[in-house]
């Protein structure tokens, strides 16, 4: 069963879904910490700032993957957006499209306002132990 907590929508659950995406991905290197963290806190602060709904994070770990899925309540979905070079913000789906392995985005599935934004990352440590296996 994969790990799954849910987050009330103020700026605070940003550091606080890190942490705990961080906590249910268990041993791994530091890079892919570092990209599971960066990835978590830009989807979570899309929760807060513009779902502005209280959200849910799960974190799966198998064969060599992760998969986190953040869902919120909120109405609309995210896409990315290409904003000019002085705007500080709206690069988040940028970044996420660039670190992840593959991610999207599913819509609710009753129908009703919501959307799960996911993305999965192979572990360095799993494709190291792979290249070494066939080496």
């Amino acid at each position: 069963m994969s790990p799954i907590r849910r987050f009330p929508a103020a700026p605070v659950s940003v550091a606080d879904a890190r942490r705990f995406a961080l906590a249910a991905l268990g041993a791994t290197g530091q890079e892919d910490r570092e990209r599971v963290e960066l990835m978590v806190s830009e989807l979570a602060a899309n929760c807060v700032v513009h779902a502005a709904t209280e959200f849910d994070v799960s974190v799966s770990r198998s064969a060599g993957f992760v998969r986190v899925e953040v869902t919120d309540a909120g109405d609309g979905e995210p896409a990315v957006r290409w904003p000019d070079r002085l705007q500080p913000k709206g690069r988040g789906l940028q970044i996420v499209s660039s670190l992840a392995d593959d991610w999207g985005v599913h819509p609710s599935m009753d129908g009703a306002p919501g959307k799960t934004v996911w993305f999965t990352l192979e572990l360095a440590e799993s494709s190291a132990s792979q290249s070494r296996s066939r080496g």
